[in-house]
This record gives structure tokens, C-alpha cells and sequence, in this order.
């Protein structure tokens, strides 16, 4: 008898709840790494040290998309039809959401954000048990202190994963790595820089976007999971188009739920984005087109010198001003386009139907 493999999108939940298996055993082993001969339990911390602190973020929930890409670009490299040895794209896909969980715990601290999935963040949780002990010192510095090293562990773990797979899978998970660090960094330096003139505030605000949220959520891990299942390069350039399309589409849609979204769905508070004065396309795009009232509130929020009055011109503005449904345009184009690179790829059809759900999954989610 001849077994029929089950189609690719019912591979694909098992291919996450052996993820989420692989997940939990290289954090258990985290922690026994850990504690490894030490002799006493952290003053501050208590038993739930470091790694559990990064165990509950990656514990908390999310969508697991960049899992999902991997799968898909795996599929799409021929690998599934071929029945190959899954094993590295599982790792890959463990690999890539630990990254995500290093820049989760990193951007809260950079974002002074409070919340993550509904939940205290990593430095709000450390600095609370830092008081709770009567700890000396500052409460708030030591939980970012903390939250950086959470971080930093969970590059190391997924680094880890990483090291055994193949040398194109490895070249281009370093590429991924530095682009995501040089995300953080330009988000930074675009946040100081206090905006600018013309397309050139959004241009940098897009190159942010993609770097340090599109191109680690979408492009690269469908790239990752492609060479990881052995695809030629016009298989990978293609899935590598669009992903960045749709990673484009994913970054923006970030941007607007980052304003308008509901935080009983998002885990975050309402306008959390514009209350940070953080330099996102809308932003950008807000700049060129107010006037009066609402141009001086964008220039304060440039400056970081904004109150949650501002907070609500500019969010009135930018429906206002059409800042919103461009930027609703923008991702209906890059999903087109996106459809578009699908249809004309060398691709099985099982990988083209799967990427098409995720992407409408992908533009058009709620958190």
C-alpha cells in the first residue's frame, strides 16, 4: 500500500507543532544549560531567571508566521513534492522565530514599550521583581539591562540551530541577522534625526521597514526555507520578489495598526506608534501633506516634545490629509504584484495556493 503524504496545508500544521516541540526542548535545555553549576538562585530574579523570561515571550502566542514562510518556501523548492527530510526546515523555522524573540525583547526596551502580546515586556517584568526584592540601584535600568541579555540568549539559541545546516543557509541567515540589527539601528537614527523634507523621510522610513520587519518576516525566511529544500536560484529569486513585496505589505500594515488598531486584539495600546513618536511611513507621509495645527504637531512629535492632544490631531490628520488610504493603496499594489511574480514563477501550485492565503492573511490581519 502506498502512502499519500497529506497536502501541503495540512503539512503545514504539523510542521508548526513541531516547531513549537523543538521550541520548548532547546529553551527546557536552555534553562538546565543555565543553571548548570550555579550554586544559588538570582537575588532579583528568583527561579524564573533569564531563559524563563524568554520562554514566556516565546511562549506568549504570536502568529508564527516566519515559521510559516520557511514551510512554504520549503514547498515551493520541490522539497515536499520529493518527499525530503524535513528536519532542516524545522530547525530553520525554530531558528527564525528565537531570532524574532531576540528583536521583540530588544525593541521593547528601545520603544520603552510596556505591553507585548497582552502582556507585561521583558524589562517591565524584570524591573517589577528588581523592586519587589528591594533591590539597590535602578529598578527601570536593570529590567532593559535584563531584557538586552533575554535578548542576546535568544540570538545565541538560534544561532545554535542554525549551525548545522547548509552553507547557502547559513550565508544567508548572517545577512539576515546584520539586516535586522541595521533596522533597529536606522529606526533609532530616524527617530533622531527628526524627520526631513520631500520623499526622503519616507524613503527612510520604508528602508526601515523592510529591514528591520519585512524583510526577517517574509522575504528572507521564504528564502531560508527555499535553500534549505535545495531550490534553484530562479526559484529563490522569485519567492525573493515576493517576499519582499509582501514584506513591504506587512511592515505597512504594522504602521497602521500601530495607530489604528485595537489593542484588545493587538496587545498593544491604541496609537502606541504615534504616542512613541516613532518615524514610520504614515509619519512620513503625515509630514508632507498637514498644515496649521496638525503640521505643528507632527513637528513636535518629531522632536519628541508631543502630548497625547497631539497624539489625536495627527491621527485625525492623517485620515484627513489621505495619509491613511495611501497607505492602504500602497498594500493592495504590493499584493498584486506579489500575485502577479507568483503566477509567472516556476512554482508548484500547492506552494503559489499557499503563499496567496498567507498573504491575504498577511495584508489585511487585525494584529
Amino acid at each position: 500500500m502506498t502512502l499519500v503524504p497529506a497536502p501541503p496545508h495540512l503539512g503545514l500544521q504539523a510542521h508548526l507543532r513541531t516547531v513549537e516541540d523543538l521550541l520548548l526542548e532547546r529553551l527546557s535545555g536552555l534553562g538546565r544549560q543555565w543553571r548548570h553549576g550555579a550554586r544559588t538562585t538570582d537575588f532579583v530574579l528568583g527561579p524564573e531567571d533569564v531563559p524563563e523570561l524568554l520562554g514566556t515571550l516565546v511562549k506568549s502566542g504570536g502568529k508564527r508566521l516566519r515559521p510559516q514562510m520557511c514551510w512554504w518556501g520549503w514547498v515551493a523548492s520541490g522539497a515536499y513534492d520529493r518527499h525530503a527530510d524535513p528536519s532542516p526546515v524545522v530547525d530553520l523555522s525554530a531558528a527564525v522565530e528565537l531570532l524574532h524573540a531576540f528583536g521583540l525583547a530588544q525593541d521593547d526596551v528601545m520603544d520603552e514599550s510596556v505591553l507585548r502580546r497582552g502582556l507585561p515586556t521583558v524589562h517591565v517584568v524584570a524591573a517589577g521583581r528588581h523592586r519587589a526584592a528591594g533591590a539597590t540601584g535602578d529598578a527601570n535600568r536593570y529590567g532593559e539591562s535584563i531584557a538586552v541579555l533575554a535578548g542576546d540568549l535568544a540570538h545565541a539559541e538560534a544561532n545554535a540551530l542554525v549551525a548545522g545546516l547548509s552553507e547557502p543557509v547559513r550565508s544567508l541567515w548572517w545577512r539576515m541577522s546584520i539586516e535586522l540589527v541595521r533596522g533597529q539601528a536606522r529606526d533609532l537614527s530616524a527617530a533622531a534625526h527628526g524627520g526631513g523634507a520631500g520623499g526622503e523621510a519616507v524613503a527612510r522610513a520604508l528602508e526601515v521597514a523592510h529591514a528591520k520587519s519585512g524583510a526577517y518576516t517574509v522575504q528572507r525566511p521564504l528564502e531560508l526555507g527555499a535553500l534549505a529544500g535545495g531550490a534553484p536560484p530562479d526559484v529563490v529569486q522569485a519567492l525573493s520578489r515576493f517576499g519582499q513585496l509582501i514584506g513591504e505589505a506587512f511592515a505597512l500594515r504594522d504602521d497602521l495598526l500601530g495607530v489604528w488598531g485595537d489593542p484588545d486584539v493587538t496587545g498593544k495600546p491604541s496609537s502606541d506608534d504615534l504616542a512613541a513618536g516613532k518615524a514610520t511611513v504614515l509619519l512620513a507621509l503625515a509630514e508632507q501633506r498637514c498644515t496649521g495645527p496638525a503640521q505643528d504637531a507632527v513637528t513636535r512629535m518629531r522632536c519628541h516634545r508631543h502630548d497625547d492632544q497631539d497624539v489625536t490631531v495627527v491621527r485625525e490628520a492623517m485620515v484627513d490629509t489621505g495619509v491613511r488610504d495611501d497607505v492602504e493603496q500602497r498594500i493592495t499594489r504590493a499584493v498584486q504584484q506579489g500575485r502577479a511574480i507568483l503566477r509567472d514563477a516556476a512554482l508548484p501550485i500547492t506552494a503559489v495556493e499557499g503563499l496567496e492565503a498567507i498573504t491575504e492573511r498577511i495584508a489585511w490581519r487585525r494584529s
